[in-house]
């Protein structure tokens, strides 16, 4: 039976360019995910967007001097051309400054306050008295007061990842360079959590047995030993989304991005709806009990998507679609949360300011897209940190992708386009040797065994498994040497070429998710009439806020997760090679361009 599979990946920040962890920390295991979840014939969207509001956008605006929406725009539209470039088949990646969005989350933000899970608290802020406003959360830094790190925000600490309390700061200092501090009094609004607390632990405890040991472990470790406390969701800013509440709009205060970013997971399959035409069409995954949701995220994200978003859902409750849409129903629940840990960088963290990274669309002016996606997979950190190491990128891209998996279907390819007049060497079946039956044995029980991984969401074994299968396709050629049979006994050579074409035709389907690229160029020297994958493409979305681009992708329908059904004597195109291999100068090339 087809499932419903929503694939809600992380929303980047517009105040920063992405770089290779962003894109193995979230996008890439996505759409991986996503690529084969479509081939099993599942009904499946993926959303994401830029997240647009927040101090950190805002900073970003009054470092380049520009209007935080010019800057936002920008980053927007250079996050559309890496996942372009790097095959993201997103149905929908949109933006969280949309009519739309700000629609959903102040439905969500009215429902909360309706069943009884706000409030309003004064708590202390820091204020800039020479720039005569509050300083919320990434205005202020400071030391940390739990581990000590000098650079912890005044809301966060990345070093330790606690949630701080901006008045234990020690040296508090504005980002801005306001002058001095001093706190103040300002009046929020408030999650309460405490009392979603049991719902939550309940749900974790449900989730466990699916979701991986480091997101279960610490989301319920945090509840066990501090318990959800109730957090602020508002902030004194200009930009963002109103506070509805009146009053609260012209007191400068908005929606905190935290609450309403993770709200894009239900509003973007919204707007899907209504870009598509088909205003219902959303609720298959998010009225429908029986969908399952995947939130692909970073290590540092993890609460807000195992706590607090599920709170934020629960507490809604039915009171969200009374006042959305007019009808009482619940939303669905997540089902899983594969967040992965952190990649760094030949040893050292990815570093914006120290231009200490991979950046997304440099690195596709030097590499192919599939071997940056093969490479971010199998060093994908998903149980720990990972490190991006050039020498080791160079190695895999030789070793295992060109030698192992190009060089397989290519030289199949190629001997069989020259020696049977590009055509599938036209055999019985019938007469297959019990050597070539076992080796597609146990190629079609491959889609069994890579398809669990995929399921389970462990891409870097499951892409491991379907390169093991490609060795054992090797090592039947080995055995079994067309090259040389052919000068003997050309039927019997044709059995082996039929064989490891049939053998390669399968692996492409299992590959797809991870090397849609080259796979899709695979499938056309196969001569294949229905495309592998559908198509990406960009659409302009006109509202009340003005314009925005989304990426939407159209997926196509007929081929399926399972074994080739080559037929002897099919007509093939001329084949070529689909990957390259690369020079050993390029490690110390690529280093050389690390921190400049």
């Amino acid at each position: 039976m087809n499932e419903n599979i929503l694939i809600a990946i992380a929303w980047p920040y517009s105040n920063a360019e992405i770089h290779v962890g962003n894109i193995t920390g979230s996008h890439l295991p996505g759409d991986i995910v996503a690529r084969y979840h479509r081939l099993q014939g599942n009904k499946v969207l993926v959303v994401s967007g830029t997240d647009s509001h927040g101090t950190p956008v805002v900073i970003a605006a009054d470092k380049e001097g520009k209007p935080v929406e010019e800057v936002y725009k920008k980053y927007h539209d250079s996050f559309i051309e890496v996942f372009k470039g790097y095959g993201i088949t997103y149905d929908m990646f949109t933006t969280t400054h949309s009519e739309n969005h700000f629609k959903v989350s102040q439905a969500m933000f009215l429902a909360l306050q309706k069943n009884g899970f706000l409030f309003k608290q004064f708590s202390k802020q820091w204020y800039s008295p020479s720039a005569d406003k509050f300083l919320p959360d990434r205005y202020v830094e400071g030391t940390c007061y739990i581990c000590g790190f000098e650079g912890a925000r005044s809301d966060q600490c990345d070093n330790c990842g606690n949630v701080l309390e901006p008045e234990k700061l020690i040296n508090p200092r504005a980002k801005t360079g306001d002058g001095a501090l001093e706190l103040r009094d300002t009046e929020h609004f408030y999650l309460d959590l405490s009392k979603l607390e049991p719902d939550v632990k309940n749900f974790l405890q449900e989730r466990a047995p699916h979701m991986r040991d480091t997101v279960i472990g610490e989301s319920l470790r945090k509840i066990e030993s501090e318990g959800l406390k109730a957090r602020s969701i508002t902030r004194d800013l200009d930009w963002g989304i109103p506070v509805p509440v009146e009053g609260w709009t012209e007191a400068g205060k908005r929606i905190y991005v935290w609450f309403e970013a993770v709200i894009g997971y239900l509003s973007a399959p919204i707007e899907w709806s209504q870009v598509s035409g088909s205003k219902d069409a959303w609720r298959d995954w998010w009225t429908n009990p029986e969908a399952k949701q995947f939130h692909f995220i970073g290590k540092d994200n993890i609460f807000f998507h195992t706590s607090q978003w599920p709170a934020e859902l629960m507490g809604a409750g039915s009171a969200f679609m009374e006042i959305f849409a007019g009808e009482e129903v619940p939303l669905t629940l997540p089902y899983d949360v594969p967040a992965n840990q952190f990649m760094n960088l030949e040893g050292k963290k990815i570093s914006g300011s120290g231009n200490w990274g991979v950046w997304g669309l440099d690195a596709l002016t030097r590499f192919d897209p599939d071997a940056l996606r093969y490479y971010l997979t199998v060093n994908m950190p998903e149980a720990k940190d990972s490190d991006w190491d050039w020498a080791e990128f160079v190695a895999r891209n030789n070793n295992e992708l060109v030698a192992t998996w190009g060089n397989l279907a290519n030289r199949v390819l190629a001997f069989c386009y020259k020696n049977w007049d590009g055509h599938v060497p036209d055999v019985d079946v019938k007469t297959l040797r019990d050597s070539d039956l076992s080796l597609l044995a146990t190629i079609e029980n491959g889609f069994n065994t890579v398809g669990a991984e995929l399921e389970a969401v462990r891409l870097r074994s499951a892409l491991g498994e379907a390169m093991k299968l490609a060795t054992v396709v090797n090592q039947y050629l080995d055995v079994n040497a067309p090259w040389s049979a052919i000068k003997v006994d050309k039927a019997e050579a044709g059995k082996t070429i039929y064989t490891a074409l049939k053998a390669i035709d399968s692996l492409k389907i299992m590959f797809a998710p991870f090397l849609p690229f080259t796979c899709a160029k695979l499938h056309g020297f196969f001569n294949y009439e229905t495309p592998l994958f559908g198509e990406q493409y960009t659409e302009t979305v006109k509202d009340s806020l003005g314009e925005h681009t989304v990426l939407r992708y159209k997926p196509i329908e007929g081929l399926q997760w399972k074994p080739s059904e080559l037929q002897p004597g099919k007509k093939l195109n001329q084949p070529g090679p689909l990957f390259k291999k690369l020079e050993e100068s390029v490690i110390e090339e690529e280093r050389e361009r690390l921190g400049k």
